[in-house]
């Protein structure tokens, strides 16, 4: 399967836990040697300001992570349009779900999420999106950027049981109509990392309800990395909800 990647998103780019020395070497190692790497863009200008307000695209620069922040950003856009004819995964960072059209926080600058199904849905490539946010954190940016465009639904599975957790991603992928099947993938709810709920079979199954939700709907679907602390289970929680997802 295709995963869009870069080195670039190996550098250490501030001091909270998504930069962290490692974390994406953690997911390299576990990935070497079974996936296709593609090589991402930065984000046009004006699919960022698609998305966000000239005051925090200066604020973004201001703090001098334009650069990474607009890279991440191209990853997911380029996932998506991958995702539109086969399965595809972004190892991304900085995250974006916990970023707004004016502000950010959560480790997140831009809203990579929203960046790429606004891009897609611009250019006619898609009718109705899907987000799937198995990140720990509710995206309160996804939320807050697309939950009123009309054309996006959003599940942020909220159960503290396990077994409910999972129901409620399968019931609700089971009655969307939708032709883009989009991932916010955070990994902290594994049960070794802050969350400490899922295994890591239940990504393999997740990512196996998306493609088939996709194949049902005649669509897409593609995931971008959010959350995922615990460098020592990343890399094998990625790989499995990658699994899922290809087939």
């Amino acid at each position: 399967m295709k995963v869009v990647y870069s080195e670039e998103y190996k550098q250490v780019y501030s001091y909270d836990p998504a930069s962290n020395p490692g974390r994406i070497e953690s997911i390299e190692f576990a990935l070497a040697g079974r996936v296709d790497y593609i090589e991402p863009q930065q984000a046009l200008e004006e699919d960022i300001s698609a998305v966000h307000t000239p005051r925090h695209i200066a604020e973004i620069r201001r703090e001098g992570v334009y650069e990474i922040a607009a890279l991440a950003a191209g990853g997911a856009i380029k996932a998506a349009e991958i995702g539109l004819s086969e399965p595809c995964f972004a190892v991304i960072r900085p995250p974006g779900h916990h970023a707004s059209a004016d502000s950010a926080w959560g480790f997140c600058y831009f809203n990579n999420m929203a960046i790429a199904l606004t891009r897609l849905k611009r250019r006619d490539k898609i009718k109705k999106a899907f987000i799937l946010d198995f990140d720990l954190h509710t995206g309160d940016g996804n939320i807050n950027i697309l939950g009123t465009t009309g054309f996006v639904t959003i599940l942020n599975p909220g159960s503290s049981d396990r077994n409910e957790y999972l129901k409620t991603v399968h019931n609700a992928l089971a009655k969307t109509d939708a032709d883009m099947i989009a991932v916010s993938a955070g990994f902290d709810n594994h049960e070794a990392d802050w969350g400490g709920l899922l295994l890591t079979e239940d990504y393999t199954y997740m990512g196996k309800l998306v493609r088939d939700t996709a194949r049902r709907n005649k669509g897409g679907c593609f995931g971008i990395l959010e959350g995922g602390y615990n460098h020592a289970v990343l890399g094998k929680n990625v790989w499995a909800f990658i699994e899922g997802l290809s087939g």
